[in-house]
């Protein structure tokens, strides 16, 4: 086709751009496979990136066990209705709103946490020892939350003889 005359040039003028609009479509389907590439690698990085991110699976919880020299600690407070008073006061702050008012475990809290003691029954603590329930108190255990230093030791002592009156109910 010879371009000297409009008609015909204006034809060139298409055929040209038909060229390059086939041209820039192969130029595309080169680069697909390294598009395709380059977003696979994104997607792992992305991926490889969500998992660091992740906390660590928990272990299993291990075995709650209290030192024998703590267990064999005994209660220097004696149970008199002073000590009774004074460890019914700080259990109404402290322990009430899990293990009730009266010790029953029907706290308000209690719903949230499993396994919540009941004082009200006898042998619910049969098998403690005043140093292990003082060292419960002390530390915590599972989901209840430790007394830690806010308490003098007398004060534990103290609660250790209110919990133990509620089973006496």
């Amino acid at each position: 086709m010879d371009c000297s005359t409009a008609l015909h040039a204006e034809l060139c003028v298409l055929k040209g751009k038909v060229l390059k609009n086939r041209m820039s479509k192969q130029d595309a389907l080169k680069k697909t496979p390294l598009l395709l590439l380059l977003l696979l690698f994104f997607a792992f990085a992305l991926w490889a990136q969500e998992q660091k991110d992740q906390p660590p699976a928990k272990e299993p919880a291990q075995e709650y066990k209290i030192p024998p020299e703590d267990a064999a600690k005994v209660n220097p407070v004696k149970p008199t209705a002073e000590s009774l008073t004074k460890g019914k006061k700080l259990y109404g702050f402290d322990c009430a709103m899990c293990h009730g008012e009266n010790g029953d475990g029907k706290g308000d809290m209690a719903s949230d946490i499993k396994n919540v003691t009941d004082f009200t029954k006898p042998d619910a603590l049969k098998n403690r020892t005043d140093g292990e329930l003082f060292y419960v108190i002390r530390r915590g255990k599972g989901e209840m939350p430790p007394e830690g230093d806010r308490a003098k030791n007398d004060d534990i002592w103290n609660m250790v003889n209110y919990v133990r009156s509620l089973a006496k109910k």
